[in-house]
């Protein structure tokens, strides 16, 4: 039987989705379950990792009946994740000691706070910023404050990872790998080397031993064992966090070309090449994934806390809405010229600003205000966010980008990308498919696996067409707009800053 398929797993923040491509990277079969954070405490943010694993055999399962595929036919598995949530697990068992620290989590903004003398240091080494978003201080925060864990870590009993590394343990029964990619957003790997730096794991108390071996995106990270849904001896290929992956599924290979992904959070990234720009406007400098036996390639990156997860607010926190995808009718339903305006700062600040102790707030209410004028808020506020790292980005590249690219569940939104465009004043690019995160992953497991002769042809594979949007509104309208939303913002974090004090 012909190996001749690719599954990617895309274990996200709120789901976990199996998508089956054929050699054309054309889906064929998906599935997809809801695997919600739970929120213990203001500011909270954790997943429970046996939920997590036991999701994907079952939507592995079911992908394969849909695409009507057998497992025999599978020529490489691709993963791709949420980045930065932190697991640390029993070495031998490989249960976990405690929930998952999701990337929002923000429980380590002291911890942070008071790393900052070092800070130049550390961004130097790792190219991002001290901020509870990324994965080291969640490991640490979980070897003080889980009863023995620290003791059992330093004895070598006990493993941690981000979710990409849980997820090759489980399909490999004790593979303990992890790609340049994801380990390069722990704050613990030196950007210029791809390795474990012992210095910041000093820094940060995380014994070097605990980390996984760092691997290129398309490299071999072992094969199923030992599962009873999957035979033995399917090679993992392919693995890259969820907005690598991303860049890679929007074609956006080469110097200059930039992607934004809405889900959770919104994450926008600008290809650089083989050069690490250091940041000057509060960016992060990340590891973009090395297609096949290319150098290391980087990127600029600007992410957005609370991008969707503000619509799933309005719909599940305010009710407002049944589903997510009634918000668009609904915001344009608002007064055009209504100034309301939200910072959906719900879980802080994230780049170019990196507030933590910054939260969600809401300007211009009147008697008047409808819920639809809040809906319309909301979506502007999102837009706004981007807004901002582009300016950043600009600012670090020294030069205009010309078209953005866009995926994720909000891209589906025409109204939401129509103000996207009168904001940034610039043409948007949909994706004709609107999830190019997995089909990333697959390209990046196909090219590892050799299922094409090069990368060249993969990358003609992926699909050109979507639609453009265009920006309808002029020069002095942006300009009003952005300057509103730049004063709720300095507002919203000088309120949080002297209540913090």
């Amino acid at each position: 039987m012909a190996r001749d398929h690719l599954l990617v797993i895309d274990q996200g923040t709120t789901s976990t989705r199996v998508i089956l491509y054929d050699t054309k990277l054309q889906a064929v079969g998906q599935a997809q379950v809801e695997v919600l954070p739970t929120y213990p405490r203001s500011g909270w943010v954790e997943h429970d990792p046996e939920a997590l694993i036991a999701s994907v055999g079952s939507q592995v399962t079911t992908a394969l009946l849909n695409a009507r595929v057998r497992a025999e036919q599978i020529a490489a598995i691709g993963i791709t994740n949420q980045r930065e949530t932190t697991i640390v697990w029993d070495r031998e068992t490989g249960r976990a000691i405690a929930p998952a620290l999701v990337w929002q989590d923000r429980r380590t903004a002291d911890a942070c706070n008071r790393l900052r003398d070092k800070k130049e240091w550390i961004s130097k080494a790792t190219g991002l910023v001290i901020d509870p978003y990324f994965s080291a201080t969640k490991i640490a925060w979980l070897l003080d404050n889980v009863p023995g864990a620290r003791r059992r870590a330093e004895a070598g009993e006990l493993a941690a990872g981000t979710v990409d590394t849980l997820v090759i343990r489980h399909l490999t029964s004790g593979e303990h790998l992890t790609d340049s990619t994801n380990a390069s957003r722990t704050l613990l790997m030196d950007l210029a080397t791809d390795e474990w730096s012992e210095e910041l794991c000093n820094v940060f108390g995380v014994p070097i031993g605990l980390l996984a071996e760092i691997r290129p995106s398309t490299g071999d990270f072992g094969a199923t064992r030992g599962l009873d849904y999957l035979p033995d001896g399917i090679p993992i290929r392919g693995v890259a966090g969820d907005q690598q992956a991303s860049l890679v599924g929007q074609g956006c290979l080469h110097d200059g070309q930039a992607k934004c992904t809405y889900g959770t959070g919104a994450f926008l990234l600008a290809h650089t090449g083989g050069r690490i720009v250091r940041s000057q406007r509060g960016l992060i400098t990340t590891r973009a994934a090395s297609v096949g036996e290319e150098p290391p390639q980087y990127a600029l990156e600007g992410s957005v806390f609370i991008a969707g997860a503000a619509v799933q607010w309005f719909r599940d926190g305010l009710k407002a809405i049944g589903s997510a995808a009634e918000i668009g009718d609904l915001a344009l339903r608002g007064d055009p010229d209504c100034e309301v305006v939200f910072v959906p700062a719900l879980t802080g600040l994230g780049a170019p600003h990196w507030e933590p102790s910054a939260r969600g707030t809401i300007f211009g209410l009147t008697r008047a205000t409808s819920m639809a004028d809040i809906a319309h808020a909301v979506l502007e506020g999102v837009a706004f966010q981007i807004g901002d790292l582009i300016t950043a980005i600009e600012d670090d590249l020294g030069d205009s980008l010309k078209r953005l690219r866009v995926d994720g569940g909000m891209s589906r939104s025409d109204p939401f990308l129509q103000f996207q465009a009168d904001v940034l004043g610039q043409p948007i690019d949909r994706s004709p498919q609107v999830e190019s995160t997995a089909l990333g992953a697959a390209l990046l497991a196909g090219v590892g696996i050799g299922l094409w002769p090069d990368r060249e042809a993969a990358v003609a594979l992926l699909q050109s067409g979507g639609r453009t949007f265009e920006p309808a509104r002029g020069y002095e309208w942006r300009a009003r707009a952005l300057e509103r939303w730049r004063r709720a913002v300095e507002t919203t974090m000088g309120h949080y800053r002297k209540e913090r004090r």
